[in-house]
């Protein structure tokens, strides 16, 4: 390659035809705009995750679950929407960037929006937020159905259902509130069913299967460190108010326990098959929670350090439970998608049973253990849990090559 070629390629390309890039393209990995992108959205993942934290603190666990998972949601959805367009379409030419650079905008707006959206139920600031990241990826997939025939049925029907639905949200905000659980429920089943609608009667989109699985990975890492910082920043808090107590220091080591096995299990056994849409999208939309769950745990465990040090109105079963139960999803979850994309990472679903059960009673012994002991009993029971699976998974792997 010359020189200019490089520099073509650092600075992007004015203009590329949007073709459709190949699937089976070797050694296709995240680009730095990818990662940028990334950045923007943990910032509106963080800010939920405050939210939540506060509507725990302050004894508001119904209202804070609600507005967490509505607001989470927008996040996933519109994040999970660029993924899977860019690993079919990414050009990043001029064109390209830019309008990832308005949906980068809308996030943030969207983030901006997040504290009303949980004090006072306002959800308006939100929704321009969303409606500015789908307006840009209208505009995507408008562009691909002009520049790609062979794509051009399923991204016409992508821009469509984006529009309709879009329109849903946007006379939401005039819902009577009574309607307002209603009117959400039904506009993330058309969300959803957005993707399968398209797919199903057109030709399908040519997304790449280790490249998606990357940008997932990726993103799981960046949540991940959204909950050690969140932890950290209350463990400092705490250690500053009242020096380093007994229960600080376990709840930061439990957490820390945590955050590490989390990871281990997420990225054990080989990478996830994504052989047919249905387990596509079953893998794709099964990271909601995974995603959700982990964000919420960084806010059950600072909810847990200020219930330790006596802030708040949580209860030490409810901070126990604020960190247990998020635990027990992500543990639950990751099994099941582990068993549904044939990673092999799961030694017997009984195993990861029986581990969630462990966590949940832990959970609820916060009161006669201490919140400090329970949470570093949560961290080593998922460790545990993990060694088990690990070690049935092993035995397998050995005996299988053994027969061969």
């Amino acid at each position: 390659m010359s020189g200019s070629d490089g520099a073509v390629e650092r600075i992007g390309p004015l203009r590329r035809v949007m073709r459709g890039r190949d699937p089976e393209e070797e050694h296709r990995a995240s680009t730095p705009l990818e990662l940028l992108f990334d950045l923007t959205f943990v910032v509106a993942v963080s800010q939920a995750a405050a939210q939540l934290h506060h509507a725990l603190v302050e004894g508001h666990v119904g209202a804070g679950l609600v507005g967490y998972a509505a607001v989470f949601f927008a996040i996933w959805w519109a994040w999970m929407n660029f993924t899977w367009f860019a690993s079919a379409y990414d050009t990043d030419d001029v064109l390209y960037r830019l309008l990832t650079l308005l949906q980068m905008a809308g996030v943030l707006v969207l983030a901006a929006g997040v504290p009303a959206a949980f004090q006072h139920g306002d959800f308006a600031v939100v929704v321009i937020g969303y409606v500015i990241m789908r307006i840009a990826m209208i505009t995507q997939w408008l562009r691909a159905a002009a520049e790609h025939p062979g794509g051009r049925q399923a991204a016409l029907r992508y821009a469509a259902g984006i529009v309709v639905v879009q329109a849903g949200w946007i006379a939401r905000l005039w819902a009577p509130g009574v309607w307002a659980p209603v009117t959400f429920a039904v506009l993330v089943a058309a969300e959803l069913a957005v993707p399968a609608w398209a797919e199903y009667h057109g030709r399908a989109t040519r997304w790449h299967p280790e490249h998606i699985t990357e940008r997932y990975s990726l993103f799981t890492i960046i949540v991940l460190g959204e909950v050690i910082l969140a932890s950290l920043a209350a463990v400092q808090s705490a250690v500053s108010a009242h020096g380093l107590t007994t229960s600080v220091l376990l709840i930061a080591l439990g957490g820390l326990i945590l955050v590490f096995a989390l990871w281990w299990i997420y990225f054990t056994g080989s990478d996830a098959h994504l052989g047919t849409l249905r387990t596509a999208l079953t893998w794709g939309y099964g990271h909601y929670v995974v995603f959700a769950a982990l964000a919420a745990l960084g806010a059950g465990l600072e909810a847990a350090l200020d219930a330790a040090e006596h802030h708040g109105h949580l209860s030490a079963q409810t901070a126990g439970l604020a960190v247990a139960v998020p635990t027990a999803i992500v543990v639950l979850v990751l099994g099941f998608l582990h068993w549904t994309t044939g990673t092999g990472a799961v030694g017997h679903g009984l195993l990861v049973v029986a581990g969630v059960l462990v966590v949940l009673a832990l959970g609820f012994s916060a009161p006669a253990v201490g919140l400090g002991g329970a949470v570093l009993g949560i961290g080593l029971a998922v460790a545990a849990t993990l060694a088990a699976n690990l070690t049935v998974f092993r035995r397998r792997t050995n005996a299988m090559g053994r027969m061969a």
